[in-house]
């Protein structure tokens, strides 16, 4: 299965077409194994839908369309304009699109948030982005994380949530590593509706 039948229904939520078209080639750079393991080696931190193969995936479709649900609500989306919330989605599904680091790592890289902001940043144009909007997804995924800031070791490694974008990613996000959430998807990784 190609990406783009993967993402069909995750491609059909970005309204914009040129954002669309940026999100698949995106997605079309991301290492082999965001497609492969599971969102939690350990499963203390997702649900039991983000782990094993695939798991990773999941729970970064789990994640867009929780952010997609939340924004149909007009009490919720009236504050974001349509491009916002494009991007929004799309820093979404890919916010753990470096997990493991580049090249792949044994273990989480706690800095995961930096590397995959930064991976926009640096092929924005081979993403047809504008720096303004590499720039505003890379805001929303170094902070995706919210709280959780310091490393194993007790250093300050990323930064909090301060804008109302970052706080609704970090939601999205938050709400999808919840155990008692449960998304159900079919045997090709789409969610059932």
């Amino acid at each position: 299965m190609n990406t783009e039948e993967l993402f069909k229904e995750e491609l059909k939520l970005i309204k914009d077409s040129d954002l669309r078209e940026s999100l698949l080639k995106i997605i079309n750079m991301l290492p082999a194994y965001w497609f492969e393991v599971p969102a939690s080696s350990t499963g203390k931190y997702h649900p039991k839908y983000a782990l094993g193969l695939g798991g990773l995936l999941r729970h970064s479709k789990a994640a867009m369309r929780i952010g997609y649900e939340l924004l149909m609500d007009d009490c919720i989306g009236e504050k974001y304009t349509n491009h916002e919330k494009d991007l929004m989605l799309m820093a979404l599904l890919v916010h753990d699109g470096l997990k493991s680091g580049l090249p792949k790592e044994r273990y989480t890289r706690f800095d995961h948030p930096i590397l995959m902001g930064k991976f926009i940043i640096d092929n924005q144009k081979e993403f047809n982005l504008s720096e303004e909007d590499a720039q505003f997804m890379n805001d929303v995924i170094k902070t995706h994380m919210g709280p959780w800031t310091t490393d194993y070791q007790g250093n300050e490694v990323l930064e909090r949530p301060k804008t109302k974008y970052q706080s609704f990613v970090h939601m999205c996000d938050n709400l999808a590593s919840k155990k008692f959430l449960l998304v159900d998807f079919d045997e090709n990784n789409n969610i059932v509706k």
